[in-house]
């Protein structure tokens, strides 16, 4: 398999400034040697252009930089749809969530009623009506299941991207209260972080993938580190308490990689300025990656 990257260094969608340091900080810890010890090939596509917040100025602070994250996700919409036209899997690394727009978009112009797995602390489906913050970051699952602003729900041409019955949100535990309303009328299937302790993650896992895996061309994993305890995962972009921890987050991953569905993976929310030291938080993302990718601990 070939891997191309992808860099999204985007904090447009967040209140909080550092994420756009996320897919630098990655490839630092060694994301493409750990890949190339796995013996894949990789192709690093280096990071598509991101305007900075400081040169913008904002026109609608109820959906802040709204048309600026539409542009960028177009882009990369056009750039992971390329990838996998030539054959090659698209790992794309953020930056904050609102680039999942952009990745499912290509996703879902290339691949056929593809699934999703949806890694977050957060819902993420928020729209201008519930949104506490105008922050887009938290509104990109619910563009992408075509719920919100036009401009955030058409991109990539396509609407909605994924079907919500093959849509899977593993790790929840921050859900604004309207949010929250939404997603229970919604057909998404929700794991909080309560399912996850009762059920155990082997078997949340194995559900996510009967649903997400039904029909179609494969599954799409976004995987916000903040999904991790802040313990483990200190440098990401909110972070909230009584995530994922090391084991939990490794074998999820893992278990998908087993099964050859998955097509395409990004990861976000990497935030080296909130990071308590060392990286940290990066490698953990390049551990991440390989285990979803096929990596084990013993053959």
């Amino acid at each position: 398999m070939t891997v191309e990257i992808i860099g999204a260094p985007v904090d447009l969608g967040a209140n909080r400034r550092g994420t756009d340091m996320g897919p630098s900080a990655v490839r630092y810890a060694g994301l493409s040697r750990a890949l190339q010890e796995m013996g894949l090939e990789v192709i690093d596509k280096g990071n598509i252009d991101v305007p900075v917040p400081e040169s913008i100025k904002i026109a609608n602070p109820e959906l802040m930089f709204i048309d600026e994250i539409a542009k960028v996700c177009e882009k990369l919409a056009e750039a992971v749809g390329r990838v996998i036209g030539r054959g090659n899997f698209p790992l794309v690394l953020g930056g904050d969530h609102s680039i999942a727009m952009g990745t499912l978009g290509g996703v879902s112009k290339e691949l056929k009623d593809p699934g999703l797995i949806w890694f977050d602390a957060h819902g993420d489906f928020n729209t201008l009506s519930t949104s506490e913050t105008g922050n887009i970051h938290g509104m990109s699952l619910a563009a992408v299941t075509g719920h919100g602003n036009p401009k955030l729900v058409n991109i990539g041409g396509i609407s909605p991207k994924i079907r919500e019955e093959k849509t899977i949100l593993i790790g929840i535990r921050d859900l604004d209260i309207e949010e929250k309303q939404q997603l229970r009328e919604s057909k998404i299937t929700v794991f909080s972080m309560k399912k996850v302790d009762e059920m155990g993650m082997a078997e949340v896992v194995k559900e996510a993938l009967l649903i997400a895996g039904r029909g179609g061309d494969g599954i799409h994993v976004s995987f916000d580190l903040d999904v991790v305890e802040p313990a483990v995962a200190s440098g990401v972009g909110t972070p909230v308490t009584g995530g994922l921890n090391y084991r939990e987050a490794h074998l999820a991953l893992e278990l998908i990689a087993e099964t050859k569905m998955l097509r395409s993976l990004e990861v976000c929310e990497v935030n080296p300025i909130m990071d308590s030291g060392g990286n940290r938080t990066a490698r953990l993302a390049v551990e991440l990656v390989t285990s979803a990718l096929g990596k084990r601990i013993f053959y």
